[in-house]
């Protein structure tokens, strides 16, 4: 049974940084890739960053830059290290593993705001 729990949301101030932290377990064998997604008051969940079993790493365009995704394969832990946060960064971010369905953790709510 997979579970993926986040932790590391907050509230911030504008060109702050965030550290999110996925803790997973029961991870199958055949997972393709580990990200996080985001759900903004109102609008769809969207992909911010992945990273794939062998290392890959992609990032929507908003990421780019700011946004880091490792993994640390000893801890079983996904990261995503969160830089130079704006105002539309907040949303409540959820952890997701993939095989040939997405797995989702319960989210955390991070806030950028003055």
């Amino acid at each position: 049974q997979v579970q993926l729990v986040e932790s590391g949301g907050g509230l911030v101030q504008p060109g702050g940084s965030l550290r999110l932290s996925c803790a997973a377990s029961g991870l199958p064998s055949n997972l393709n890739y580990m990200g996080w997604y985001r759900q903004a008051p109102g609008k769809e969940r969207e992909l911010v960053a992945r990273i794939y079993t062998r290392g890959l790493a992609t990032y929507a365009d908003s990421a780019k830059g700011r946004f880091t995704i490792s993994r640390d394969y000893a801890k079983n832990t996904v990261i995503l290290q969160m830089n130079s946060l704006k105002p539309e960064d907040t949303a409540i971010y959820y952890c997701t593993a993939y095989t040939i369905t997405n797995y989702w953790g319960q989210g955390t709510q991070v806030t950028v705001s003055s």
